[in-house]
């Protein structure tokens, strides 16, 4: 029988920014401009999250360069900066310098993030930010489909951390054979000294065999906790998906 671990859980706030910005993204600076994405970073921690992700897009649909900033000055666990591999945006990273960043693949015309990001078709363009960022003190994470080349890709870049997509495994009508592919890609990273996080589609519903997986560190969800919610308050959400990862973690 294996020991507890505790898994730590990181809430996604861009859903809160989406909300906001679906009324107010002509009106800046408007002092109804609600709801703040920073007081419920502020919440979540309060409910037990270990960190905050935001995702700063190029198209800036939701979380906004300000909300970076004042998540970096107001919360008090870590912030989990979600970037795709831009100048403009690795420049706001240098000078705010998260605790995390986590580089992943952007396109402008999807809804959200369809897949992992490609380590070893643009291995070259992705070395100098990875140098960037760990020159700024800054761990850089690979947001990678679970696929060993991935996974080494990730580690020869010297990035120190990976973080699987779980999306196919949410997806899946049959997960067994993606909930495979995520445990043996686990695996591969940490022989070769990555940290394993993970995230993408999970819910209170499907989290649990993932946060079952072996060395898995962090867990980095959203979505489902947003739109729980609007049902409950983000402070119940938070709690109650800190409670299924622990019942999966072993941990009481």
């Amino acid at each position: 029988m294996t020991s507890p671990r505790e898994i730590l859980l990181g809430v996604n706030i861009d859903h809160v920014a989406t909300l906001r910005e679906a009324r107010y993204r002509n009106l800046r600076g408007s002092r109804n401009a609600m709801p703040d994405p920073v007081e419920a970073a502020l919440v979540a921690e309060r409910a037990g999250a270990a960190g905050i992700t935001a995702h700063l897009r190029e198209d800036r649909r939701h979380i906004q360069d300000a909300d970076i900033r004042a998540l970096k000055s107001r919360i008090s666990t870590k912030l989990n900066l979600e970037m795709g591999n831009s100048p403009g945006i690795l420049a706001i990273a240098l000078d705010v310098r998260p605790a995390d960043v986590c580089l992943v693949p952007e396109n402008r015309l999807e809804v959200t993030t369809e897949g992992g990001l490609d380590c070893e078709g643009q291995f070259d363009a992705l070395a100098p930010t990875v140098r960037a960022l760990a020159g700024a003190g800054i761990r850089a994470s690979m947001f990678i489909d679970p696929d060993t080349v991935q996974v080494e890709a990730a580690a020869a870049l010297g990035a120190p951390c990976i973080e699987l997509h779980t999306g196919a495994y949410a997806e899946s009508p049959s997960p067994d054979a993606e909930l495979a592919r995520l445990r043996t890609a686990a695996a591969r990273a940490l022989e070769l000294g990555l940290q394993v996080n993970a995230g993408h589609g999970l819910t209170t519903s499907n989290v649990g065999p993932v946060a079952a997986i072996p060395g898995l560190t962090e867990l980095n969800i959203g979505h489902a906790i947003i739109s729980r919610a609007v049902f409950c308050g983000l402070h119940e959400a938070v709690k109650e998906m800190l409670d299924a990862i622990k019942r999966a973690a072993g941990v009481r």
